[in-house]
């Protein structure tokens, strides 16, 4: 009996820069769903862990020399990923953050299924003359994006409110909820209570803000430790403004240990789209002190969103709340269950991974039916 030739796999292109954080979370977690369901998962990115990590799980990795920021470099990068589009062919680019957004679509301009995916706007992340080119482009390149996904309502507000006119998909973050979960604490016995912020070294993550608040908490529990884990930028400024009681873990390859031992788990980011540490940390049974920044409200349950979320760059409401989960442990164990029970319903990323590849149907059927009728192996590839 004859049997009907296996549909191809569609070949998707992720394009990435920076390669660490949560964007190359995000990634990573995608292409480790999409290569189970049997896509074709290629990526371009400049190197470093995001590289070694997706090479590991078995997608293609081309290197895609790119720095962090747009400046002079950006023609001879675009240039490069429109020769890199060509030899790979993909179906689909889903370019994530400002920068592989900027330059993927000036690269494709919406000749094949492009999505868009910002995790936090760039405009929110620079300020003057630089936030007015930043939102410029952002209102100019989303007509070259068939999708921009948000990882949140409110992410998704801020673009409206800013004249960023485009198709809008909403898909929260999710998270790894196998990996992320209770067990026991390491630590010092009879040590203080300990705080524990995960994130770059930088101003959007605002751990300035946290050191200045540091010094109202130390009045008010004068035992209480602050670890910040992660690197960036930043370091060297902050070492030098902060209190002996804040230890520096750098960068680590898994957060896990730091939020299991953490009696309170605090992200004072001025502006994000959905923070990630959060989610991770609730998972991980930790109650959580976040800012009030697109993303934080929806990603927590009633009960945390009214106790737990302070105004963004304020150290005394920040301390407030801080010493003042610190000093109820009833409290912080009852907040971290119901936590945990939040993220396990609402943020497990499998969902996350379902959505977005519901969304690649949408976007192929589409682009399917509006293409012209040629034989595959006759297609063009993508020229400047």
């Amino acid at each position: 009996m004859h049997q009907p030739a296996p549909a191809p796999r569609p070949r998707v292109l992720h394009l990435a820069q920076p390669v660490d954080g949560g964007v190359a979370r995000v990634v990573l977690d995608l292409a480790r769903a999409q290569l189970a369901a049997g896509l074709h998962v290629t990526a371009a990115c400049p190197g470093g862990e995001l590289a070694a990590g997706l090479r590991e799980l078995g997608a293609d990795v081309h290197d895609w020399r790119a720095g962090r920021a747009p400046g002079p470099g950006l023609p001879g990068e675009v240039r490069r990923l429109v020769r890199l589009i060509g030899e790979v062919r993909p179906e689909l680019v889903h370019a994530h953050s400002a920068k592989a957004g900027l330059a993927g679509r000036l690269a494709v301009r919406g000749r094949i299924p492009t999505v868009f995916q910002p995790h936090a706007w760039s405009f929110e992340a620079v300020g003057g003359p630089t936030a007015a080119l930043a939102l410029r482009w952002e209102r100019w390149g989303a007509r070259w994006a068939h999708r921009v996904v948000c990882v949140s309502e409110a992410e998704r507000g801020t673009g409206l409110r800013a004249g960023v006119h485009a198709a809008y998909t909403v898909v929260p973050n999710g998270i790894d909820t196998r990996r992320f979960s209770p067990g026991p604490a390491e630590g010092e016995a009879g040590a203080g209570p300990l705080v524990v912020c995960v994130g770059r070294l930088c101003r959007q993550k605002g751990q300035d803000v946290l050191l200045q608040a540091w010094e109202q908490v130390l009045r008010a529990v004068p035992r209480a430790r602050l670890v910040l884990v992660g690197d960036g930028p930043d370091r060297e400024v902050l070492r030098q403004r902060a209190h002996p009681s804040v230890h520096f873990a750098g960068a680590v390859a898994d957060p896990v240990p730091w939020y299991r031992a953490a009696d309170l788990v605090v992200l004072p980011s001025r502006w994000e789209g959905m923070a990630l540490a959060p989610l991770e940390a609730l998972c991980c049974g930790r109650p959580v002190v976040v800012t009030d920044v697109d993303g934080a409200r929806e990603s927590l349950p009633p009960a945390l969103a009214a106790r737990c979320l302070v105004p963004p760059q304020d150290p005394t409401a920040l301390a407030g709340a801080v010493a003042g989960l610190l000093s109820d442990p009833p409290l912080r164990a009852a907040l971290g269950g119901e936590g945990r029970r939040h993220v396990l319903s609402t943020h497990d990323v499998r969902h996350t991974a379902e959505r977005i590849a519901a969304l690649y149907r949408e976007l192929l059927d589409a682009h399917e039916e509006t293409r012209p009728r040629v034989p595959s192996e006759s297609r063009e590839p993508i020229h400047p």
